[in-house]
């Protein structure tokens, strides 16, 4: 029915924002999620009565954020408090140490003195080609919906086939780092943005690099960590008359004459729905956790296409030996044996590490005074949480492996066992059902894998997908671009079926005119 609400499945990222910009729009919202509060994977841990960021730990590309407000009557700047960080990130290879920066000349500076003049040069030039990728795909492809090669040919204009070809989708990130870069240290710390998107850089198309941009083009620091803008998403709908219902898992999608047409909670309550947008991992569509009638809704994803789970430990911890800033990665003295066993389907004996110092600044600062901090731990894992549990013992080598590789560059972290808490691909297979724990949805691996992303449209009519598992790709801000493109292909189904003056809206988005649209 027309006044029935547009039911979101799942408040993570994409789910939030597709809430905010339809409820913001006039659109009769409500947002049915499974966990006790919003954020989906970009969640909280309670350890020892303080919040730690268990999810995304990275901010970028803040004017995405800046438009999603705008667009719904608010201001991002108002509703977290953030700041700009100068450090992007310390690395750690042994003692062998180099922070990237916010300012490109300082990041050129350091790599200079840390592998010499021709690395220098050879950042320099990455980073210009990482910058012209990004330019090349942003309008075109990761603001607009889901396409194949020649559609985006087609979108590119005059150049279309020599800009898709100058983005190097058939070269691995891997070699193409190669041409940039002699010193291995240098193209493992540029090659491990693949596993932004849980990807190898062995098997990820060279497009990849155009991450690197992002994040060189800023890093912000958030108070309350990422969990606060999840928290303030949140508000942004409900302030624009979004309703939100925390512990209702969505037991089926139901379809009346071929068309999306609401749901049936577990408690068995049924939600009638003028549309679903679904913010779940699309795979659990096609494994039927969502009843039968929607399990064709779109393509299955075979469990070799997935993208990388995690071991993520956190913690109140101890930290001695280095000196951590906010974001820092300690890197596996062999690379390539570490992705080898990640696509064999076991865990890697000398793992790279990811410790993100929440209490710290970039400068390295410590907001605490009893000499423990709040740490999230974060170790690559096969998605594996649906057919091959770790086992204790399993965990206890990693822990040990974890260990020694932070304390080949000094640091020793001392994890109390009631002050740590560790989440699985199993426990990721819990909480994001049919994925295996995969994070990230598909693996980007190989030319075609971004075009075989699900789109914002599925195949029965009124059923949408958004979040950072269906098209642009994974990750938070790209979460936020598949709602801006679920909203658009909802409002334009509906205009399409109903005579209403289109006016456009920011993101790309052309939705109906109404008396409660937010202002561009």
């Amino acid at each position: 029915m027309k006044n029935d609400p547009i039911i979101v499945i799942g408040a993570g990222v994409g789910g939030l924002v597709t809430a905010a910009l339809l409820a913001a729009r006039g659109q009769n919202v409500m947002v049915l999620e499974a966990a006790a509060e919003p954020g989906g994977k970009m969640r909280r841990m309670m350890v020892d009565g303080e919040a730690i960021d268990g999810g995304p730990t990275v901010f970028t590309m803040r004017h995405v954020f800046d438009e999603i407000f705008a667009a719904c009557g608010g201001a991002l700047e108002n509703a977290v408090t953030m700041r700009p960080a100068h450090v992007l990130a310390r690395h750690a290879w042994g003692n062998d140490r180099l922070d990237l920066f916010a300012d490109p000349t300082e990041s050129e500076a350091a790599i200079g003195a840390f592998a010499g003049a021709r690395e220098a040069q050879g950042y320099r030039a990455f980073r210009a080609e990482a910058k012209r990728i990004f330019e090349t795909l942003d309008k075109p492809f990761l603001r607009r919906g889901q396409t194949n090669p020649l559609g985006l040919t087609w979108r590119m204009g005059l150049r279309g086939f020599a800009d898709l070809c100058a983005i190097r989708p058939y070269e691995s990130l891997w070699s193409a780092l190669g041409d940039h870069f002699r010193d291995p240290r240098l193209r493992q710390l540029f090659g491990r943005y693949a596993t932004y998107c849980g990807s190898s850089p062995f098997r990820c198309p060279a497009t990849l690099m155009l991450i690197a941009h992002v994040e060189a083009s800023g890093v912000w620091l958030i108070d309350g960590g990422m969990h606060a803008l999840a928290r303030a998403l949140e508000e942004l709908a409900q302030n624009n008359g979004a309703r939100f219902r925390y512990n209702a898992p969505v037991r089926e999608i139901l379809t009346e004459r071929g068309r999306a047409s609401g749901v049936i909670l577990a408690t068995g309550e049924h939600i009638a729905a003028h549309a679903v947008i679904c913010n779940a991992d699309p795979a659990a569509l096609a494994a039927g956790r969502f009843g039968p009638a929607v399990r064709k809704a779109v393509p299955a994803v075979p469990p070799a296409r997935r993208s990388l789970g995690a071991l993520v430990w956190t913690a109140r911890a101890r930290a001695e030996g280095f000196p951590l800033s906010r974001h820092n990665v300690f890197f596996s003295n062999d690379y390539p044996a570490e992705f080898a066993a990640l696509s064999s389907g076991t865990l890697a004996q000398s793992p790279s590490v990811y410790v993100c110092a929440q209490d710290r600044d970039d400068a390295g600062h410590i907001a605490t005074t009893d000499g423990r901090e709040r740490v999230q731990i974060i170790v690559n894992a096969p998605p594996t949480g649906d057919s091959q549990r770790l086992t204790p013992a399993e965990i206890d080598t990693c822990t040990q492996q974890m260990q020694a590789s932070l304390s080949r560059a000094g640091l020793i972290l001392d994890l109390p066992p009631g002050s740590t808490q560790l989440s699985t691909p199993a426990d990721f297979e819990a909480m994001f059902p049919s994925t295996g724990g995969a994070l990230y949805g598909p693996a980007s691996h190989g030319w075609a894998a971004s075009f075989r992303r699900p789109g914002a449209r599925t195949r029965i009519p009124g059923l949408y997908c958004a979040g950072g598992s269906t098209h642009p790709g994974a990750g938070v801000p790209m979460a936020a671009l598949s709602a801006f493109q679920a909203v658009e292909c909802l409002l334009r189904d509906r205009a399409s079926t109903s005579p209403s003056r289109q006016t456009a809206m920011p993101g790309g988005i052309s939705t109906p005119s109404a008396k409660t649209a937010a202002s561009a």
